[in-house]
């Protein structure tokens, strides 16, 4: 994990270039070199870089004006990345590509109308329990809370968890997607997630897990995501 230090040319670095990718982590810039490989992807890395280059395409397809005004609303939207300027904002093919992934994920995978991003309520997850079911199978379930004027109905909730031995970290790598269950998503509802085959996934099998989670909302409406939130917790499951 070679550090970058500012020089006299450059104060900082984000990014990619040639080989070298730069990042960042707890306020200080690294480097790395890219890796190069022959393997393809999983079924759903393939899956997922099919769905990206029809994103692209249904961008590239849009009209002169239509574009226009995506890149008009993203004026609205700061941008999450370096330099971290609130005066910088993403761009309208950023804004596009954003809400034609939040629409496929919620499993209504179409060509986004422009819409202002605007506000998500104030919410949160709290773990409740976990059962196992078909043997094979977990079941995990979490208090819904929500700002106390928000049309809960509208978003859902999409949880990024990642499964470990007890007491271990974090790994993003780890970390598998799972849209909440349909008919769960009020302030002060249980919020249900079905894990399919979660020992398989993670490759152990223990009656304590240490869950580590990002979890966000998605909007039904325009198909654009909130900033996620973090939980880790420790859990024991029962079987139904």
């Amino acid at each position: 994990m070679p550090r970058f230090y500012p020089n006299i040319l450059f104060s900082d670095c984000w990014g990619s270039i040639g080989d070298k990718t730069f990042y960042h982590r707890k306020g200080r810039c690294y480097y790395r070199t890219k890796s190069s490989s022959s393997f393809p992807g999983t079924a759903g890395q393939l899956d997922q870089a099919s769905l990206h280059h029809r994103a692209l395409e249904a961008w590239r397809q849009q009209e002169p004006e239509v574009q226009r005004l995506w890149n008009k609303y993203a004026l609205e939207v700061p941008s999450q990345r370096p330099p971290y300027d609130p005066k910088t904002s993403i761009s309208g093919y950023n804004l596009f590509v954003s809400a034609y992934h939040g629409f496929a994920q919620l499993g209504n995978e179409h060509v986004p109308s422009p819409r202002r991003k605007g506000h998500f309520p104030v919410f949160a997850l709290d773990f409740l329990s976990a059962f196992v079911l078909d043997g094979a199978h977990l079941l995990m379930r979490f208090r819904s809370t929500f700002s106390q004027d928000c049309d809960g109905g509208r978003y859902r909730y999409l949880l990024k968890l990642q499964l470990e031995r007890p007491g271990r970290g974090k790994n993003a790598g780890q970390l598998r997607n799972f849209l909440a269950l349909p008919g769960s998503s009020g302030n002060g509802e249980v919020v249900e997630f079905f894990v399919r085959d979660f020992r398989q996934i993670w490759g152990f099998d223990l009656p304590t897990l240490q869950a580590h989670c990002r979890y966000l909302l998605l909007d039904s409406e325009t198909g654009f995501r909130c900033r996620y939130k973090e939980k880790s917790f420790q859990f024991s499951y029962g079987y139904l």
